[in-house]
């Protein structure tokens, strides 16, 4: 005998959210070149937060040596070392179903390239007053051995009376032995002209790209405007 699910029940697992691992995944906030970042809640500490999951169809790349589980583990470690208010806390990490997540401090509110869209500048009050924050954030990560290595208006959160950056998959932490001269990391438009070349970068690439975010949230244009390091 075959029991026919009703539509209440068929409605009701629709709505129920998606697991992963104690995680309820709510909603999609957005997509990176590596990671899905969700929006989720931690049932055990009744909390909501941000959690980034490495894309399904990087997975096969990963056993191909691509190491992306070694970025995601360096951006936890770089994040986790640090503890600031414009700097976006991890509270936990892990692995589901082959792929590594990151959970994170969740803040209402987008990014800075989501209030740059359609090339619009922003006041020149709202504009410094993000980038102090930023420059206050980026100055704790260096003087606590962690270059960010990839500023730019994505990985900057704007909330209600709050600034953060995120995305720490990219960074250098100072003195560590697997960062390597020649690797190419970042997004070509903020690169410093030393990343470009593939040199081994110190704290002030960081403040070239924060330079290029100030001008583009100022004018709405990068001064750059490349999506590929050649057209740099």
């Amino acid at each position: 005998m075959i029991e026919e699910t009703s539509p209440a029940a068929l409605r009701a697992a629709e709505r129920a959210p998606l697991l992963y691992g104690r995680y309820e995944l709510l909603s999609e906030l957005g997509r990176g070149t590596s990671g899905i970042v969700y929006k989720a809640h931690d049932p055990k500490l009744d909390r909501l937060v941000a959690m980034k999951i490495l894309r399904p169809e990087l997975v096969s790349l990963e056993e191909s040596g691509v190491g992306l589980k070694q970025r995601f583990h360096q951006e936890a470690v770089a994040a986790g070392r640090l503890a600031h208010p414009a700097i976006i806390a991890v509270h936990d990490v892990g692995e589901g179903e082959g792929r590594p997540f990151i959970v994170m401090e969740y803040i209402e509110g987008g990014t800075l390239a989501d209030l740059l869209l359609g090339g619009r500048p922003l006041p020149l009050v709202d504009a410094v007053g993000i980038v102090l924050q930023v420059c206050a954030a980026l100055d704790y990560a260096h003087r606590h051995g962690v270059v960010h290595r990839d500023i730019k208006p994505r990985n900057i959160l704007v909330g209600p009376g709050v600034t953060k950056v995120t995305d720490f998959g990219t960074a250098r932490i100072l003195g560590a032995s697997h960062t390597q001269t020649g690797s190419m990391l970042g997004t070509p438009a903020y690169m410093s002209p030393e990343m470009v070349r593939g040199q081994v970068v110190d704290p002030r690439s960081d403040l070239f790209s924060l330079g290029v975010v100030l001008y583009e949230a100022l004018t709405g244009v990068n001064p750059f405007n490349a999506t590929d390091l050649a057209a740099v």
